[in-house]
């Protein structure tokens, strides 16, 4: 018998050919043609694939976001807990979210001895699973006997935990999932849900890598590229050895304009390249 929710994310669809989208959108913003003329090229094979992922990939640098709200993406998710839901609500622009009803869904199937939960590896690690089995063996039978008393489903539903699993289908636009990603897939947010975008990044890399690869924790090279959280946790993380934090970048900027004597309009690569051959050799 399976008690232990099991996580499942699919992609449902997508906007069709949502990088070409994005560059006719883009275009739009960027070319004294029509709209029309626009995809007038597209439509006749004027402008290669090529060039159009190369276009957004410029585009997407400049940090110009709101052609990304035009592309849309539609998930399936089961087997995630109450605990990730009502973190996951909190998304609230450029998303919807259907979730399945503890109203109306009765959990009641008589061939299990407790309800199916989600447990984090934690408790197992600290010898105490076997204390959360029985708490939920012990909510299953008052939540079904609640139910056979003829309490209803919206009332009995107040004694199911936050381990209780719940199901989702959810439309989200591009830009919304890249705020998503900026910080569920940082390591300060929790497990479940850190799982669950990187599933989503998974799902969207067999279809749209050109744009799922841009689905990164925010200190990510294709993000801010550095750690805006405050030091302590930088510091704890396994990512600190690869990505600066937001007080070294500063550090840096501050050096570079003292040595360099340019204003920062003037600095350029060959500035920052110049102040870090010069510290390496001051040891």
């Amino acid at each position: 018998m399976r008690y232990k929710a099991r996580m499942d994310v699919v992609l449902i669809d997508i906007a069709n050919d949502p990088l070409t989208k994005l560059y006719g959108a883009y275009r739009t913003c960027y070319t004294p043609k029509t709209p029309r003329e626009v995809w007038d090229d597209i439509a006749a094979g004027s402008v290669s694939r090529e060039k159009i992922a190369q276009f957004v990939e410029e585009r997407l640098k400049t940090g110009h976001v709101s052609p990304l709200e035009q592309v849309v993406f539609w998930f399936g998710i089961s087997g995630v807990s109450r605990s990730l839901s009502h973190q996951f609500v909190r998304h609230r622009i450029g998303i919807s979210f259907e979730q399945q009803s503890q109203r109306y869904v009765r959990f009641t199937g008589k061939n299990e001895e407790r309800l199916e939960y989600v447990m984090p590896e934690s408790w197992r690690e600290a010898g105490r699973a076997a204390e959360f089995e029985k708490l939920m063996e012990e909510i299953t039978r008052v939540y079904r006997e609640a139910v056979a008393a003829g309490i209803p489903a919206e009332d009995a539903r107040f004694v199911l935990p936050n381990a209780a699993p719940t199901n989702f289908q959810i439309m989200v636009n591009f830009a919304e999932l890249l705020h998503i990603a900026d910080l569920r897939l940082c390591t300060r947010a929790q497990w479940e849900i850190r799982q669950m975008i990187a599933r989503m990044r998974s799902e969207l890399m067999r279809k749209v890598p050109e744009l799922a690869k841009y689905l990164q924790p925010k200190c990510g090279e294709k993000r801010m590229g550095y750690c805006d959280e405050d030091l302590k946790a930088y510091e704890a993380c396994p990512l600190s050895n690869s990505r600066p934090h937001k007080l070294q970048v500063i550090e840096v900027f501050k050096r570079v304009r003292a040595e360099s004597g340019k204003p920062m309009r003037d600095l350029d690569e060959s500035d920052f390249k110049a102040a870090e051959e010069f510290r390496e050799a001051k040891g």
